[in-house]
């Protein structure tokens, strides 16, 4: 493979060690051949403004901005010296900026990246607590960016009039990690008690997690049992459902995920209808999937248009359906064929790939762009100086 040559400077809306997704997928493979920083969102705390790495592979780097929780005056401008000290310590010179958050802008539009690449995986405008400035800061964005890719097809369809370098890669899956589930796995000792059947779900249990459906179906068949996997963001955890056969888990590692996987007789994608689901493309899918678990979504576009048209996954919206489905699938007991089906549509999804054809895209386009890699200028001087009392870098 071909190296970049560039480093890759990510800001990121997500925290690395939240939940490994697509970006911890895209960017630890771009770390095979080119350094990348992985800028998070600012924490407050009592002490100086600094910036804490840390490293979970060679080229990989989690730049974790602390700010001192006593002023909160000039919060853009701070974390602009925070920056300065970085590249100018880590000798970044030569580099790509991949966004997976607009509202970034505000604190890297005094660099000068050789490509600005904007990695759209949600429509972020319609989470819960979305900031106001959202939409009009991906607009600045869109003025900026050489290349968009997009985590679905909905939200391609949103974008792709927007920039006229649009590319559509919904996210992939790691076909080996997760065919360990089909194997004969221990049961994780909060799941073995557990009885069966056993229909589960793992991801963010935020405002997407369709709560009324989970409720309705587990009062209505009690002798079935609701694992649910994944941290409670954004909602109040009282208003989850607390029937007795619904079992909270709590986060699990990624590594953890096929053991979970492996005790479930059915896999959910349990998403309400709403405006923050509208251009969601399930990442965890194909990952049921490639465990070999049959799959219950509500019907999520995408879901639908991928897997539902394509007979590999039920698609229910109400408690009624559901429960058709999930007594379809209890009482198959052959479900060779429909496994055939699944393992050639998913022969060519990996993360692999993806990243690949992304890379590619990127080293293209860093080819054809004819601006050169710096501007000789005062302001791009300036970067690259460190500030008059350096923030730490630890």
């Amino acid at each position: 493979m071909e190296q970049l040559l560039t480093d890759i400077v990510c800001f990121s809306h997500l925290r690395w060690n939240f939940v490994y997704q697509r970006p911890q997928h895209l960017l630890s493979r771009f770390a095979q051949h080119s350094r990348v920083f992985f800028i998070e969102e600012p924490i407050f705390h009592e002490g100086i403004d600094k910036i804490e790495l840390n490293t979970t592979q060679k080229n990989l780097w989690i730049v974790t901005p602390f700010l001192q929780s006593s002023s909160l005056v000039c919060l853009v401008e701070r974390q602009k010296k925070l920056l300065k000290v970085l590249f100018y310590q880590q000798s970044i010179k030569n580099y790509i900026f991949w966004y997976y958050t607009p509202l970034a802008l505000d604190i890297s539009n005094l660099f000068r990246p050789r490509l600005v690449v904007y990695d759209c995986m949600d429509e972020l405008s319609a989470f819960k607590f979305a900031p106001v400035e959202l939409k009009q800061k991906e607009k600045e964005l869109f003025a900026k960016v050489d290349i968009v890719f997009t985590g679905g097809p909905s939200i391609f369809e949103a974008k792709k009039k927007i920039h006229k370098a649009v590319y559509c890669f919904p996210s992939s899956i790691d076909k080996a990690h997760f065919n360990q589930a089909r194997q004969d796995c221990q049961d994780p000792s909060d799941q073995s008690l557990i009885p069966y059947p056993r229909i589960g779900f793992y991801g963010v249990v935020d405002e997407r997690f369709d709560t009324e459906l989970l409720r309705a179906v587990a009062q209505q068949r009690p002798q079935w049992h609701f694992v649910i996997i994944g941290p409670i963001v954004k909602i109040d955890p009282d208003s989850l459902p607390t029937e007795a056969n619904i079992h909270y888990l709590g986060s699990k590692k990624y590594e953890e995920l096929p053991r979970y996987l492996a005790g479930w007789n059915i896999a959910t994608c349990l998403f309400a209808l709403n405006e923050s689901t509208r251009y969601i493309s399930p990442t965890k899918t194909p990952e049921y999937l490639a465990g070999g678990k049959p799959v219950i979504s509500t019907p999520i576009k995408d879901v639908v248009d991928m897997y539902g048209k394509n007979g590999l996954v039920n698609i229910a919206e109400t408690p009624e359906e559901f429960i058709e489905c999930a007594q379809k699938e209890l009482t198959n007991t052959d479900k060779q064929i429909w496994l055939q089906q699944v393992d050639t549509f998913l022969q060519d999804n990996s993360w692999d790939n993806t990243w690949a054809s992304m890379a590619a895209l990127v080293r293209h386009r860093l080819r054809i762009k004819k601006e050169p890699i710096f501007q000789n200028n005062e302001s791009h001087k300036a970067i690259l100086q460190p500030t008059d009392s350096p923030a730490a870098i630890t």
